[in-house]
């Protein structure tokens, strides 16, 4: 029996360079992803002036096979990307938190829709696409789309004893109730 799920730990790159407005000191973006990297705790890979390269986290990349579909248009992009989530964390040595790395563009679209996290698209490594093309074609099995058909139930028609008693006539709905109690009676 195949496996449900692959996981493949992914080291994640964020890049400090100095922010462009008195408001924001530094500006942080996601710019790389490692695969099969060791675990890390934003150990300095680069320098450069004032442009500083961190390997921030390592976390599971895993891929579902209920999710090949979405792996799918993820590799149909222009670009192939891993979409990393980011959580602001002020008050630490280091702002951001690398939460979750996904190769689904549907999953990193529902955490944009929060508003919450700061997601950013990295482009893959070749390696990286060859091994989620390699599961695609190992779990994808494509849905048949059914098309829906309507009830052959007639709406149209009278619905004789039903509903409020009170009412004898479509007028009597729009009557202020008083003038429709002595109509009962």
């Amino acid at each position: 029996m195949r496996p449900a799920t692959t996981s493949l730990p992914l080291g994640v790159v964020i890049r400090r360079t100095p922010g462009v407005t008195r408001w924001a000191a530094w500006h942080w973006r996601a710019v790389g992803v490692l695969p099969g990297a060791g675990p890390a705790d934003w150990t300095e890979m680069r320098r450069e002036g004032d442009a500083v390269e961190y390997h921030a986290a390592t976390l599971p990349l895993e891929l579902w096979r209920t999710d090949t579909e979405a792996y799918l248009t993820g590799l149909s992009a222009k670009v192939p990307s891993i979409g990393v989530v980011m959580r602001e964390t002020p008050g630490r040595e280091h702002p951001m938190e690398v939460t979750l790395v996904t190769a689904s563009p549907y999953e990193a679209q529902d955490y944009l829709d929060s508003g919450e996290e700061l997601v950013e698209l990295v482009p893959m490594p070749e390696g990286l696409v060859a091994l989620i093309r390699d599961f695609i074609n190992e779990h994808h099995e494509e849905e048949v789309f059914v098309k829906r058909r309507r009830d052959r139930k007639r709406v149209d028609l009278v619905e004789d004893g039903k509903g409020d008693s009170r009412i004898r006539q479509t007028a009597d709905v729009f009557r202020a109730p008083r003038k429709a109690k002595a109509n009962i009676q």
